[in-house]
């Protein structure tokens, strides 16, 4: 049974005896000595879709629930839902845009190496490879001469993400960036 700290968004807990899909976790540090980290987590209910919100200790134990992992493909948006196929026997699943939350951001048609968490043969959450390529749509002009571990200036990468990326790099270039922290890696 894992620790409060190990939940991440899109597993999924078990709860007074109801499954729900984790949607977010902050995580509260409070200033005062001997006093305990807590984990706030929003969660869903995935048969009623009620939302849900708890708090829990670092040491807090939570079970998680039954549920397969599976390899998945982001097709394409019509409105509001968004279409993901298996990529093992091509079955197709949907996802509104309020249960994908921030990781729309990330997704672009096409998209590939995304985790899907499948309960009772229905979609209900997704998981993020741990870093994306994406293109730089937007930033201050690159400085010749710059160095690698020199200052940084916020780039927009295609999506609407924002993230600081070294003065040396143009508009236009692919750069690999980590999907948690939103903080550049490398050019592509």
């Amino acid at each position: 049974m894992p620790k409060a700290p190990d939940i991440k968004p899109g597993h999924i807990i078990e709860l007074d005896g109801a499954q729900y899909a984790v949607r977010k976790v902050d995580v509260h540090s409070p200033s005062a000595r001997g006093a305990a980290t807590l984990y706030k987590m929003t969660l869903a209910e995935l048969v009623t879709k009620r939302k849900r919100e708890e708090a829990f200790k670092g040491d807090d134990l939570l079970t998680l629930a039954d549920f397969q992992s599976r390899s998945m493909q982001y097709l394409f948006a019509d409105g509001e839902m968004h279409t993901f196929m298996d990529s093992e026997d091509y079955a197709q699943h949907l996802l509104s845009s309020e249960e994908l939350g921030d990781q729309l951001d990330w997704l672009h048609e096409g998209m590939e190496g995304l985790t899907g968490l499948i309960v009772n043969d229905e979609l209900v959450a997704i998981e993020l490879p741990q870093s994306v390529v994406k293109t730089i749509v937007e930033t201050a002009p690159g400085i010749k001469g710059a160095s690698a571990s020199a200052r940084t200036k916020p780039a927009v990468l295609d999506g609407g993400i924002t993230v600081q990326v070294p003065e040396y790099i143009e508009q236009g270039e692919r750069i690999k960036v980590n999907t948690e922290s939103r903080k550049f890696m490398s050019r592509a």
